[in-house]
């Protein structure tokens, strides 16, 4: 009887080609994964505290119109063609604006929806990883990097990074529905596939590297490539020549292409796109120092901030040539232990998903962002966690395995923990910023941006005019200096900054601030003729500018034209609610002798801004932007 083969019945058949994709182990898989759940809602607990930050935010939240309407179909259309933030990603905006329907401005439950995204991308980097391999422990290892990872943080922490975690979110739905297709070829789970990465390209466009992405998996771990990787027994996955696999993912080749063209025709419109400024010799040697830089921030992540300025002109040959020889030598050992197919797959995915952020083609001013690393470091976890777990099986040992990994988790865990204070406000994130980088501009203008808003000018001007000195050709620092000057009654020091603004500025949007800021020099000056051309002017830049609207409405009802008057204050207030523009709009309809709906709009500043009334505040006035 023991010698014979005992009939396996239906329910305990392995995992076939129909099955689920993550039903092997379940009750193992359950747990960790809720244990990985648990971990990270814990670390990012403090997150829903946190405020909005005066950078990104107001465009993508707080100060957007059409994400502030919340959910409905005339958003879901805007959405769908707007290039807004030098971007097509419409899911992101549409995302958004189920927050603002679901919390309004609460910043607390947008932070919180991010954290779920979160705290859902590490349990599919476990069951992924888990289903694909076998490897549970060492699965759950890489997850809980990811999950507790400093540099991570940004991503989480960042309302406007949505972008980011939704878009990797679509991203590991995409690998799962193609393992799932890798178990039996066929038209629908293709479909599926390639729509989840359709998905994801409307999150951000980071992802055109997806479909070079799922050939890597392709070698390991899923083992499909003939002749070139082992077959994954467990799995039952058919191989196939390289030829037929390379052709199978022309079709996505097409969505990325396609991704490509609208990113970059919409940086071009927004002036974003800084490939014809920074000479490709100095792109280059960003792009090699950079690769060797979130290695090193991936062992050692200290100085983590919001914004690193641009060093690629100023790199010693010395640090790329250093950071250079590092890459070298890692390539050079996972070639020659390319057997080991985890590190071939590890280190080609850190290198080739970081490709359209390197800034071999520049976008922005910044050298790096900690933000870009949040999908190729997974590539890097893969290799250090499964090296770790093949030595300490050759060994017999679980100090590799457990011990040092788990006192890497808690440090990281702790210096995660201290990074999300520094997202607190605005404040402590350029606070921050300016303390662990040197000559950073940005920080600087957006320090002083947030001392305004606490009504702070007088502290805010020397932030500004370092700025203006870490980067003589940054506009936002001429017009802040120029507000401060006008504010001050330096009304021709003020207009020469503005000036010189529209020199620097390619952007539309930074232009159309400066027209506007001009028209109010002019209003105050009674030149109302060259005030309004300034106001039109801006408003032919970007018809979405509130000031302008608002100058033009101060403008027409200066000149007896209250019906235009009454119009433009409501095109303003309509793009930004505030209870100044709320109450410009209710005197000017209580002009109108319109009192019922001057009282509605009274009402209306009063619940935005409750001690407005005891404020007196010119209804002109504008601060430093």
């Amino acid at each position: 009887m023991s010698s014979e083969t005992v009939p396996i019945k239906q329910s305990q058949t392995p995992l076939s080609h129909h099955s689920v994709l993550f039903a092997s182990s379940g009750k193992r898989n359950f747990v960790a994964s809720l244990l990985l759940v648990i971990i990270t809602l814990l670390l990012y607990n403090r997150a829903t505290q946190l405020a909005f930050v005066n950078y990104d935010d107001p465009q993508y939240v707080s100060e957007n119109p059409h994400v502030r309407a919340g959910l409905s179909w005339a958003t879901v259309k805007w959405s769908l063609t707007s290039i807004e933030q030098a971007n097509w990603h419409p899911l992101t905006w549409i995302s958004h604006a189920l927050d603002c329907q679901l919390f309004r401005l609460n910043p607390a439950g947008h932070h919180f929806t991010s954290v779920l995204l979160h705290a859902a991308n590490v349990v599919l980097v476990f069951l992924l990883l888990a289903w694909s391999t076998r490897r549970t422990k060492a699965s759950f290892l890489v997850a809980a990097l990811f999950a507790l990872h400093p540099l991570n943080v940004e991503s989480v922490a960042w309302v406007a990074e949505r972008k980011n975690v939704l878009s990797t979110l679509f991203l590991l739905l995409t690998i799962a529905a193609y393992g799932w297709y890798a178990l039996k070829p066929g038209l629908q789970r293709y479909v599926a596939f390639a729509g989840m990465l359709a998905c994801g390209l409307a999150a951000k466009p980071m992802l055109v590297t997806a479909p070079f992405a799922l050939l890597l998996l392709d070698y390991w771990p899923l083992g499909r490539i003939e002749k070139w990787s082992m077959p994954p027994d467990r799995l039952g996955i058919q191989q196939w020549p390289i030829t037929r696999l390379v052709l199978e993912k022309l079709p996505l080749l097409l969505f990325s292409a396609a991704s490509s063209v609208i990113t970059v025709r919409a940086q071009r419109t927004t002036g974003a796109l800084g490939v014809l400024t920074v000479p490709l010799v100095d792109r280059l040697k960003n792009a090699v120092y950079s690769y060797a830089l979130y290695l090193w921030k991936a062992v050692w992540p200290t100085h983590l901030t919001l914004f690193y300025p641009y060093v690629g002109r100023s790199l010693p040959v010395w640090k790329v040539t250093a950071a250079g020889l590092v890459l070298a030598a890692i390539s050079f050992v996972v070639w020659k232990m390319r057997g080991r197919g985890y590190l071939v797959t590890g280190w080609l995915w850190f290198l080739g998903t970081l490709v359209p952020v390197i800034g071999i083609v520049q976008v922005g001013s910044q050298s790096m962002a900690d933000r870009y690393a949040y999908v190729p470091l997974i590539g890097f976890f893969v290799m250090v966690i499964w090296t770790a777990a093949d030595f300490a099986e050759k060994n017999d040992t679980k100090l590799v395995l457990w011990a040092i990994p788990a006192a890497c988790l808690v440090a990281m865990s702790l210096i995660s923990y201290r990074q999300i204070q520094y997202w607190r406000d605005s404040l402590t994130v350029w606070g921050h910023a300016t303390e662990v980088t040197e000559h950073n501009y940005l920080a600087e203008n957006n320090m002083g941006q947030a001392l305004v808003q606490l009504h702070r000018v007088e502290d805010a001007y020397p932030f500004f005019v370092r700025a203006a000195n870490d980067d003589p050709n940054d506009p936002f620092a001429r017009l802040n200096i120029g507000s401060y000057l006008k504010m001050h009654g330096r009304e021709d020091a003020a207009i020469t900054q503005y000036r010189l603004a529209l020199q620097l500025a390619s952007e539309p949007n930074v232009r159309s601030v400066a027209y506007s800021n001009l028209g109010t020099v002019y209003f105050d000056r009674g030149d109302y003729a060259e005030s309004r051309l300034n106001y039109e002017d801006a408003l032919r830049l970007n018809a979405n500018e509130a000031s302008a609207w608002q100058g033009l409405a101060l403008l027409c009802q200066k000149q007896g034209d209250l019906e235009n008057a009454i119009a433009y204050f409501s095109r303003a207030v309509a793009l930004q609610p505030t209870g100044e523009n709320y109450l410009d709009l209710a005197r000017a309809l209580y002009q109108a002798n319109r009192r019922d709906e001057a009282v509605a709009a009274l009402e209306k500043a009063v619940e935005n801004e409750p001690d407005l009334l005891k404020i007196d505040t010119p209804a002109q006035s504008q601060p430093p932007r």
